[in-house]
């Protein structure tokens, strides 16, 4: 959950920075107002390359950890997993605050406004 939220907080970044993905018009919106304008298919599409990725993945899962921990071993200790813990816990918090202030007043990023640099958002 800590990578894939780390992930969102990017895509929350890039998205209200304006850039999209060039597969067509990209009139939808950012944040949680995606879901107000983007069409079926689009959805269908995330979760169908959302499901392929996993599949994929839990195909050759053991042989990605055997690998990693026979090559890099100071990336299996515990200070480094801990760490890893840490900062997915935070990104997890930090997309939940994204979404939370969205929703209350359509500010997400509510540290610029208070520092006198409102981002124009949806």
């Amino acid at each position: 959950h800590g990578r894939i939220s780390m992930l969102a907080i990017l895509g929350h970044l890039v998205t209200t920075a304006g850039y999209r993905v060039p597969l067509g018009p990209n009139e939808v919106k950012t944040g949680l107002a995606v879901f107000d304008t983007l069409p079926t298919s689009g959805l269908a599409v995330t979760f169908g390359t959302i499901g392929l990725i996993e599949l994929g993945f839990a195909q050759v899962k053991e042989e990605i950890e055997a690998n990693c921990e026979e090559n890099y071993p100071d990336f299996t200790v515990d200070r480094r997993k801990a760490v890893e813990l840490n900062n997915g816990r935070a990104a997890q918090m930090g997309i939940l605050a994204l979404m939370v202030h969205e929703k209350l007043d359509n500010n997400p990023y509510i540290i610029n406004s208070l520092l006198g640099a409102p981002v124009a958002f949806n």
